[in-house]
C-alpha cells in the first residue's frame, strides 16, 4: 500500500481534525439527550480509531509500528469498554452533575479530552507517520523492545485487574463504605493509575527504537523523542489533575467529615503507597521524608483535619451523635 501523506507527514493535523469531529459528534448527542454514558466510550476509542487510521495510510507496517498501534488499541478497547460496563451499572456519571446543562462549560470538558486523545497518542502517530516510516528500521526484537512488552504487559495486567477488584469489591452491598484494600490495593492506592502510566512509558520506549538506535535521524529523530509529551501529560493529568488530586485529600476529607469508616482508611493511607506498588510492611514503618519524595506521596495529597475539615459539618455530626446516644441511653 502507498504512503498517504494527509496535511503534514507527522500525521499531527489529520489526527487532530478526526479527534475534534469524533469528541464532537459525541459531544453533541450527550448535550441534547443529557446522556453520560458515551463519555468516556468517546475518549477510549477515539485513541482506537487514530491508530487504525494512521497504521493504514502509513504504507509501511513493520512489527514495531503494529505492535504500539495493537497495544494503543488494546489499551483504549479495554478502558472505553470497562467504563462503558460500569457507567450502565451505575446510570449517570457525578462527575457532570454541576455541568450537564452548561453548554460551555460541558464543552470544555471535551475540548480537555481533544486534547488528551490527541496527546496522549503521538507516539503512535509519529511512529506511523511517513517522516519516520521512511527510514530503515531495526528488527524487531531489541533492547528497548522487549523491556517495552514486559512493561506494557505489568501495566495492562495492573490496570486492568484492579479495575475490577475495586469495581467487585464495591458491588458488594457488604463493603458499602468500606476502604478497598484487597488485591493490587494492598500494594498501592492507585494501582490502576500506576498500571496506566507504565503501559504509556512503554509504548514510547518502544516506538523510539529507530531512533535510539540511530537509523532514524534528522527533524524525525527530534520528532519520536518529542513524542514523550504524552506519557507526561498522561501522567501529569493523573496525578495533579483529573486523578490523586480528586480522589486523595477530597476522599479522606469526606470520610472524616461523615465519620465513614475514618480510623480504617487512616491506616491504610498510613501503610500502603499512593501510586507505586510497595510491600505495606516496609513502607508503614519508612520515614516520611520518604513518602513524600520518592514515592510521590506530596502535601497537597495530604489530609489535615485541623486545615482541610469543614468545622461546621463537624460539629453537627457530633450534636448528631450525641443525640442518638442520649436516646439510646433514655431507652436503656
Amino acid at each position: 500500500m502507498a504512503v498517504v501523506h494527509a496535511l503534514d507527514d507527522y500525521y499531527l493535523a489529520i489526527t487532530l481534525l478526526i479527534t475534534i469531529g469524533y469528541q464532537l459528534f459525541f459531544f453533541a448527542i450527550a448535550f441534547s439527550l443529557k446522556f453520560d454514558k458515551l463519555t468516556d466510550f468517546a475518549g477510549g476509542t477515539n485513541f482506537v480509531w487514530l491508530a487504525i487510521i494512521t497504521l493504514a495510510i502509513s504504507g509501511h507496517h513493520n512489527a514495531r509500528q503494529v505492535v504500539c498501534s495493537l497495544f494503543i488499541m488494546l489499551w483504549g478497547a479495554r478502558l472505553s469498554g470497562f467504563l462503558l460496563f460500569r457507567i450502565i451499572k451505575t446510570g449517570k456519571d457525578d462527575r457532570f452533575d454541576d455541568m450537564r446543562d452548561k453548554f460551555f462549560s460541558f464543552l470544555g470538558f471535551w475540548v480537555f479530552q481533544m486534547v488528551w486523545v490527541w496527546t496522549v497518542s503521538l507516539p503512535v502517530t509519529v511512529l506511523n507517520s511517513p517522516n519516520v516510516s521512511k527510514f530503515n528500521q531495526p528488527d524487531f526484537g531489541t533492547g528497548r523492545d522487549i523491556a517495552g512488552v514486559i512493561l506494557f504487559a505489568i501495566g495492562f495486567i495492573l490496570e486492568s485487574v484492579s479495575d475490577v477488584q475495586k469495581y467487585q469489591f464495591r458491588s458488594n452491598p457488604a463493603n458499602k463504605g468500606k476502604v478497598c484494600d484487597i488485591g493490587f490495593f494492598t500494594w498501592s492506592r492507585h494501582p490502576n493509575y500506576f498500571g496506566e502510566i507504565i503501559m504509556h512509558f512503554s509504548i514510547f520506549m518502544i516506538a523510539i527504537s529507530p531512533a535510539a538506535y540511530g537509523y532514524v535521524t534528522g527533524q524525525a529523530y527530534n520528532a519520536l523523542y518529542t513524542t514523550i509529551l504524552g506519557p507526561f501529560f498522561l501522567t501529569l493529568l493523573l496525578m495533579f489533575v483529573s486523578g490523586l488530586t480528586l480522589q486523595e485529600r477530597p476522599g479522606a476529607k469526606k470520610r472524616y467529615e461523615s465519620g465513614n469508616h475514618w480510623e480504617s482508611f487512616l491506616r491504610y493511607t498510613k501503610r500502603t503507597s499512593i501510586l507505586i506498588p510497595f510491600p505495606p510492611q516496609l513502607y508503614e514503618p519508612m520515614p516520611t521524608i520518604l513518602k513524600r519524595t520518592i514515592f510521590l506521596e506530596f502535601p497537597i495529597y495530604v489530609f489535615d483535619p485541623a486545615k482541610h475539615a469543614d468545622q461546621s459539618k463537624m460539629r453537627e455530626r457530633e450534636a448528631e451523635e450525641g443525640h442518638n446516644q442520649g436516646q439510646e441511653g433514655g431507652q436503656h
